[in-house]
């Protein structure tokens, strides 16, 4: 029944086979399967030997596995529960059966793990586990919604435009959890239950780890799931885009007004729809006639060029048949092979030569030109449908593996970069999955409207996809869709966004402005129409000097922004940081506060409401708090009403530190 096997941990009972083994210093990985045999998958994990001495105690009745601060228990009837090192319940199965007959429920017949299995051999899977109904939780990637404590939540574990799945989970309970485990299912964190499902796949397989504090637990993730690169000091300025420049021309006159206003910039982007076809990955030359002239151009004047990536291939792209042929695209299980619409299909980026052709394509067309930053669009991928289980790929059907698809597509240009030689590697990149990190991927929250009510949204989802582990993440300033670039309305949303993006990883000016203007051809990047226009200077003078103040703000911030990326990129530790983070034993900082810690040292108030002026603020306990504007000092411990006229964002700076950095902007 219990087996120890070097340092693992083994339960058999019936045909089920359970494994826990130390992964990682304070942590356990968990897998069990009614197959014959275990997979050996690391999905998200990297191999680990850093753990304490791990320790096991077997007897008739049970067993346990102790690895520094945390251990398991499992019963001889195969129910699990979690300690920390001070014998407290972190996690524990819910079981309602009568092998324990002292459960009221054990009429129930409801098991903890739960395999049904599917036709071919798979299972559906349902995971479940004791509901502590004060407890909090955070993390799991970016949702579109209000909530910051996910406690009474339902996600969907599942990628979209806008919605990143990322499975991990921070307790105020004090461990952290990973369902490393890409199939598309769901999981409810109710007041009654927790349970984790997977629609189609072999085994379980979790990490979880036990910590004093959050930092403790998210440093431990991020020793077993990579940290992100050392991000270049070239791109902490401003990124400047918009739907679309339509033409080289267009693109150099842009960054030249940039330089002529003397304005500071980092990054101009080529958006989509500047090759001849989707999969082609090339300038059209028609509209791009030199391309490597625009890059040494830019170059001269300080600006990196970034350029769009879409994983879709056309049948009309050079590079259609030999995909097809050699099997690099997805594929269907039913009706035509169609992914993204009726004329289009994605790259396989789980199929290990698909991910070299796209590389060896990408890196004749753009990368021997000078781009070494790229932004890959559509990484969900997008599919016309979410039908998950219409699609599979190299790794198997997508409803069992679907989830790891941007994971890899993020791969395909890390690796190929790093073959390169390049170092600090970063790409934007509209999806991921626990561990891209580790790919320098650089994640924005997708397509989403231009309004205050999403404006919110944003600031929790940014902060829950810092727990999740992805500390590279961003907003295009003022929402994708929705607005009128003459709306006085909007000009608002877009100075309040702007000044809150001023305090995030990135700086990054895009959007899909009206009123549009027309095609400039018929053919290839030609027919496809712009935005207006979406520079600083491109909505007035007022919100113009506005938007300036703050990025030259941004520029006096670069020295500090670069200290918090190197302990990011070290540790794991995010840029952006719940406030409980910081300050874990203060109870009201776990609260669900519409503000945040940029870095040890800022506490930043963004004003997300429309016609707002002031906003309530708490200030976090001992420590005293410097307005940045005022020059006031507060006591920590206290929450006080702040004014927050138009060109303000509330910001406090710990203990006074840092207080040079907006002694010219508060003047």
């Amino acid at each position: 029944m219990f087996i120890q096997k070097n340092n693992k941990l083994i339960y058999r009972f019936d045909n089920e086979t359970v494994v826990i083994e130390g992964w990682g210093a304070n942590s356990l990985r968990l897998r069990a399967t009614r197959h014959l045999s275990l997979k050996d998958e690391l999905w998200a994990l990297l191999p680990t030997e850093d753990c304490q001495k791990i320790n096991i105690k077997m007897s008739e009745e049970d067993a346990t596995i102790t690895n520094g601060k945390i251990h398991a228990m499992i019963s001889k009837n195969g129910k699990i529960v979690f300690y920390n090192q001070k014998n407290q319940v972190l996690l524990e199965e819910y079981v309602r059966d009568r092998s324990n007959v002292e459960d009221i429920y054990s009429s129930l017949k409801i098991t903890a793990r739960e395999f049904k299995r599917l036709e071919g051999g798979d299972f559906k899977l349902v995971m479940r586990f004791e509901s502590d109904s004060k407890e909090k939780i955070f993390g799991m990637g970016q949702y579109q919604q209000p909530f910051f404590n996910l406690k009474g939540c339902k996600l969907e574990l599942a990628q979209r435009n806008s919605q990143v799945s990322v499975p991990f989970l921070l307790s105020n309970k004090g461990y952290g959890f990973l369902w490393n485990n890409p199939a598309v299912g769901k999981v409810t964190f109710g007041n009654n239950i927790t349970e984790w499902e997977s629609d189609v796949t072999k085994q379980i397989d979790y990490w979880i780890t036990a910590g004093d504090t959050p930092k403790e637990i998210e440093e431990a993730y991020a020793s077993v799931t990579g940290t992100v690169p050392m991000i270049p000091e070239h791109v902490l300025g401003l990124w400047q885009c918009k739907l679309r420049y339509q033409t080289q021309a267009e693109l150099l006159e842009v960054a030249r007004e940039y330089k002529r206003r003397k304005l500071p910039i980092d990054v101009m982007i080529a958006d989509f729809f500047h090759w001849p076809h989707e999969g082609d990955w090339c300038f059209d030359p028609e509209y791009w006639p030199d391309p490597k002239a625009m890059v040494d151009e830019l170059k001269e004047m300080g600006i990196k060029l970034m350029v769009s990536i879409w994983p879709t291939v056309e049948p009309d792209s050079t590079n259609y048949k030999k995909m097809k042929e050699n099997g690099y695209l997805l594929h269907t299980f039913r009706g035509v092979p169609a992914t993204r619409n009726e004329n289009t299909i994605f790259y396989d980026s789980t199929n290990p030569d698909a991910r070299e052709f796209m590389w060896d394509v990408v890196k004749k067309n753009y990368y021997e030109m000078g781009v070494e930053i790229f932004w890959l669009d559509e990484a969900e991928p997008a599919f016309s449908s979410y039908d998950f289980d219409h699609y599979y790929c190299t790794a198997g059907p997508m409803a069992e593996v679907g989830n790891i698809y941007p994971f890899m597509y993020a791969q395909t240009f890390y690796e190929g970069m790093a073959k390169e030689g390049q170092k600090n590697i970063i790409n934007l990149i509209r999806c991921a999955w626990a561990g891209s990190q580790r790919y320098g991927a650089l994640v924005w929250s997708g397509d989403i409207p231009s309004t205050f009510d999403s404006l919110k949204i944003q600031i929790r989802a940014g902060l829950n996809m810092a727990i999740a582990g992805i500390p590279w993440w961003t907003t295009d300033i003022g929402g994708f869709f929705g607005a009128n670039a003459k709306d006085p309305r909007f000009h608002e949303c877009l100075i309040r966004w702007f000044q809150y993006a001023v305090f995030s990883p990135i700086l990054r000016m895009h959007g899909d402005r009206s009123p549009h203007t027309e095609p400039i051809g018929t053919t290839g990047g030609g027919k496809v129409n712009s935005g207006h226009g979406n520079e600083l200077w491109s909505y007035g003078d007022r919100v113009y000097e506005i938007l300036k103040k703050y990025l030259l703000l941004r520029e006096r911030l670069k020295p500090y922004i670069k200290e918090i990326m190197a302990e990011t990129h070290e540790k794991g530790t995010p840029v952006m940081r719940p406030l409980f983070y910081e300050f874990p034993y203060d109870a009201k900082a776990w609260g669900d506060l519409d503000e945040y810690m940029f870095g040890g040292d800022m506490l930043i108030a963004p004003v997300a409401d429309e016609g707002v002026t002031q906003r309530k603020v708490y200030l976090p306990q001992g420590v005293k708090w410097l307005h940045s504007v005022t020059g006031e000092t507060f006591d920590g411990g206290q929450t006080i009403d702040v004014e927050a006229p138009l060109d303000v964002i509330p910001v406090f700076l710990k203990n006074g530190k840092h207080e040079a950095y907006f002694k010219t902007f508060s003047d």
